[in-house]
């Protein structure tokens, strides 16, 4: 007699309840579960940390909303780190949604929770400009040519954010938020490997992309975020470096929020691929039990 099938409905019903389960805990207590930062996003953490007070770096946001799920919480994370650190911040992006993506970061960090920061002095957003790795290149050699005014048209000579900033090689640093081209990876082939031991570059990237980066690390790179496991690695160091044991407001926890759900599903997948393994192995070994016995009889 063959056996009965499985109803499939089930193994929906578990995958909802392993999604839900995580995301009802943690909206009701506030807790996420702990991560455990991998080389990559400590090195990440640490080169940023390093940072004097007052440091120039360049902020290119390289992502749109389609790639915002994985990109915007190590984006947050980012701006928030470097605003804590006082650095002085310039966001700049090759992709035509980018400078929404930066405004949005500012909004929500910057103006929320560090009004001290004086836009203009203190950070400044350049916007979008178009042409890829020509852009990149004329970095090198002039960033007002490259960007002649801020998102507000601002002219470049005016911001004092941008006071002694004559190319790209003036920031001792640049953070890559991207989602692909052009993004981290050309950052790293046309900027960064022409001038190693004067900049580095410390990136994010989507779980598509990052495969393609992690080669480049730790040499032409400092530290990566991989997709939103390493959004969520970076995010827990910073928040424990600035809110210690409080609860941080949930706009810093939105990595971390969405590994629950996450670790649950990979788990009860993980349960699924050993219970059908099993199951096989052991119908296999009836139906060879079952030959074995019928040709015993014959």
């Amino acid at each position: 007699m063959s056996a009965r099938p499985f109803d499939r409905r089930w193994i929906f019903l578990m995958m909802a309840i392993a999604v839900a389960v995580p995301i009802l805990v943690i909206g009701l207590t506030g807790r996420t579960f702990p991560e455990t930062p991998t080389p990559a996003a400590r090195a990440a953490f640490d080169a940023i940390e390093k940072l004097p007070e007052g440091t120039p770096i360049l902020l290119t946001f390289d992502f749109d909303p389609a790639s915002a799920g994985e990109l915007q919480p190590m984006a947050t994370s980012f701006v928030r780190h470097c605003a804590a650190k006082r650095l002085k911040m310039v966001f700049i992006s090759l992709w035509p949604l980018g400078g929404a993506m930066a405004d949005s970061a500012i909004k929500r960090v910057i103006e929320s929770d560090f009004p001290n920061l004086v836009y203009g002095t203190d950070y400044v957003s350049m916007g979008f400009q178009a042409g890829n790795e020509a852009v990149m290149k004329l970095l090198l050699t002039d960033f007002a040519r490259a960007f002649p005014s801020d998102s507000r048209g601002t002219p470049a000579s005016q911001l004092p954010a941008l006071q002694g900033i004559s190319r790209a090689t003036d920031f001792p640093m640049v953070i890559a938020v991207s989602a692909g081209y052009p993004g981290a990876k050309e950052w790293i082939q046309y900027v960064i490997s022409a001038n190693l031991g004067t900049m580095e570059i410390v990136t994010g990237s989507t779980g598509v992309q990052a495969p393609q980066l992690y080669p480049y690390f730790p040499r032409q790179m400092t530290g990566i975020l991989g997709a939103i496991k390493g959004a969520a690695e970076y995010e827990a160091l910073v928040n424990a470096k600035l809110d210690g044991d409080r609860v941080p407001p949930a706009k810093y926890l939105e990595a971390q929020r969405r590994m629950g759900p996450q670790l649950f599903a990979h788990l009860l997948m993980v349960g699924l691929i050993i219970a059908g393994n099993v199951i096989y192995f052991r119908q296999r070994g009836a139906a060879r039990r079952g030959t074995a016995t019928a040709g015993g009889a014959a």
